[in-house]
């Protein structure tokens, strides 16, 4: 600890990502990353990009990006909102919004960067407990409160909560923003965007590491009402202007200009986790229902750490989380399907 640290930093507690392991022979299944490349425009436009043209700043209010993402979901181009990675999104959201006289509302086991950035911004909150099946209760909600933020699917459980109880928390806290982080909504959910007309309290979050694979660009957005966009964007300007790079951009917009691709390997995901969560479930696991890129799975007889540490000695990583509730759980990410015959396999010498 340095004598020059301010009084913030010795209290803070950082996120901690998944591990970026350096093995030679590795079948990694531990941050949720998209077993399937971006698609092929993507590559070919960056590599257009990387011209003289660097010299000169990005676009700083990336507004051929923002137009493609308002055309894509049905919204202006002045709702939308973005930034380096949801994760940069979400801080200026907790900065500019969430920072309020009331505490805010998030579940008691969901993504834990909420916690750091209420450490960094000075934003008090209340945990609100998941049921017995690690589902959100909308009535949980209703209750005073500075805002609500919960991922949908939720992580790391990957439960979805369906838009009609969605709208129910979104509807019974007209006086706070709600805020609903959809980084894996397209493998498996309807998105909150198609609210966000009908109420002005609603911020949905997305990112494009997960289902359209650039989690090595980082490219985030939300979107809202004009007035919640604005608060992001007086942040945004006060903080870093040019948020996006050229490259950035660019890649973004073909990304989601290739809808074939997107789909194709949408599905494919889809499939393997169908597939692995069956094969699972005969082994012994309870496998809860996802919605995301990941399972979350228990084993009747073989705890959670255990299996963790057996399967990276065979070269396979996984996330486990040693915290109250959840310390016997493993969140597998899905893989091709030949990464995923490796994880299924080891499972069953280590469990059989």
């Amino acid at each position: 600890m340095s004598k020059f640290w301010s009084p913030l930093v010795r209290e803070l507690k950082p996120y901690v990502p998944g591990e970026q392991p350096k093995m030679q022979r590795l079948v990694k299944l531990n941050t949720n990353e998209n077993p399937y490349g971006p698609s092929p425009r993507v590559l070919e436009v960056i590599r257009q990009q990387a011209d003289d043209s660097l010299r000169l700043y990005p676009d700083p209010e990336s507004e051929r990006l923002r137009g493609v993402i308002g055309d894509y979901y049905g919204v202006s181009p002045e709702q939308v909102f973005v930034g380096n990675g949801s994760d940069e999104v979400l801080a200026h959201i907790f900065q500019g919004l969430l920072k309020q006289d009331r505490p805010i509302l998030f579940p008691d086991i969901t993504y834990s960067f909420y916690p750091v950035y209420c450490g960094l911004y000075g934003v008090d909150s209340r945990l609100v407990p998941l049921n017995e099946d690690f589902g959100i209760n909308p009535e949980d909600y209703r209750v005073p409160n500075g805002g609500v933020i919960f991922p949908n699917p939720n992580a790391p459980t990957g439960r979805f909560l369906p838009l009609d109880d969605v709208e129910q928390i979104v509807a019974g806290n007209p006086d706070s923003v709600v805020v609903v982080d959809e980084a894996y909504v397209d493998f498996g959910g309807d998105s909150a965007i198609a609210l966000v007309d009908r109420y002005p309290n609603l911020l949905v979050t997305q990112t494009l590491s997960k289902a359209r694979s650039l989690a090595g660009l980082r490219v985030g957005f939300a979107v809202g009402h004009r007035d919640l966009v604005e608060a992001l964007n007086r942040v945004k300007n006060s903080f870093n202007s040019y948020p996006l790079d050229r490259l950035a951009q660019a890649g973004a917009v073909a990304a989601f200009e290739d809808q074939t691709w997107f789909e194709h390997t949408r599905k494919q995901v889809i499939a393997e986790r169908e597939r692995v969560t069956s094969a699972l479930e005969k082994m012994g696991f309870e496998v809860l229902p996802s919605a995301a890129n990941f399972i979350f799975c228990q084993h009747g007889s073989v705890s959670g750490d255990t299996l963790a540490a057996r399967l990276r000695e065979r070269g396979i990583i996984v996330r486990h989380f040693d915290k109250p509730r959840i310390d016997n759980f493993l969140r597998i990410t899905i893989g091709t399907d030949g990464q995923n015959d490796e994880l299924l396999w080891a499972l069953g010498e280590l469990t059989g």
